[in-house]
């Protein structure tokens, strides 16, 4: 029997049982649209991660009266530890215009009364990981031309606990919406088998193969996943797109992580397409050897 025709008998029990279909389809939906929502949080998470290891972490800002042979001195220091990657010299002047730009449209005040002479100069260094961060904020510390460091203290923590609550908490409810799925698609599956055990018997005596009986029921199961998943990858999609203003403009600010990359998208969808297949076919495998006992 040809693939065409493979596809003709599924077509036909779909047809012939609509809401049943539509049943194992949105378990399919709901358990993808977990996954790919939990996979996309999870992603974010690792960009943002790799956003602040990418900028400068720690500031120090020196007393009023510190040279610039002094900072020279601290930076050479600093270079020849091998956690650092690099290191900014930010003037008095720079600072001021640094100032300004931050509060461009705010109270004209903000800007007018202050001057460079009141703002300290200060040094930007950047660390291989996070993890460094604490190391080289306390070498500053003990400088005594230093006046203050400052580094995001919490955000390793913050990040490494929120990654990590994703993932498990992803992985549990993921892991129970597919095992639903699946034996949602058995339960479905082994009803149209019983409904069509007179049909089926009928066959076999005919002479039908296995493969002939079976393998409709299982391309019949994948449909349900593609479906499902095709479904919450399109409304992942395009919540993402139209949030995007809203997310990415009020909460997230200079940590570009929408709109989405088109290319990992995609890959997502090719992804949860091969799974839904997989979660497809092993719900109508599974119905097919315990209500047919082939």
């Amino acid at each position: 029997m040809s693939f065409r025709n493979y596809v003709k008998f599924a077509k036909r029990n779909i047809k012939r049982t609509p809401f049943q279909a539509a049943a194992a389809s949105l378990s399919m939906f709901s358990a993808f649209l977990a996954l790919i929502g939990f996979l996309l949080i999870s992603i974010g998470l690792q960009l943002t991660l790799q956003f602040y290891e990418s900028r400068p972490q720690v500031m120090a800002f020196f007393k009023d009266g510190t040279t610039r042979e002094d900072i020279s001195a601290i930076e050479d220091n600093l270079k020849g530890n091998y956690q650092v990657t690099k290191t900014k010299y930010v003037s008095k002047e720079e600072a001021l215009q640094i100032y300004k730009r931050l509060n461009q449209g705010k109270d004209p005040l903000l800007t007018e009364l202050v001057t460079a002479s009141t703002l300290p100069p200060s040094l930007e260094i950047s660390t291989i990981t996070l993890q460094d961060l604490a190391p080289v904020a306390e070498i500053l510390k003990q400088e005594p031309v230093v006046e203050d460091v400052v580094f995001p203290e919490d955000v390793v923590s913050n990040l490494s606990t929120a990654t990590l609550l994703v993932r498990i908490i992803g992985g549990v409810i993921v892991g129970y919406l597919i095992l639903y799925a699946i034996l949602q698609i058995l339960m479905i599956i082994g009803f149209k088998i019983r409904l069509k055990r007179n049909e089926i018997e009928t066959m076999r005596l005919l002479g039908a193969s296995t493969s002939f009986i079976r393998n409709p029921f299982i391309l019949e199961g994948m449909f349900y996943g593609v479906v499902g998943a095709t479904a919450a990858w399109t409304v992942i999609y395009i919540m993402l797109w139209y949030f995007t203003p809203y997310i990415q403009g009020g909460y997230l600010g200079e940590i570009r992580l929408l709109p989405p990359n088109p290319i990992l998208m995609l890959s997502l969808l090719i992804i949860a397409i091969l799974l839904a297949c997989l979660v497809g076919a092993l719900g109508s495998f599974g119905a097919t050897r315990r209500y047919l006992r082939i």
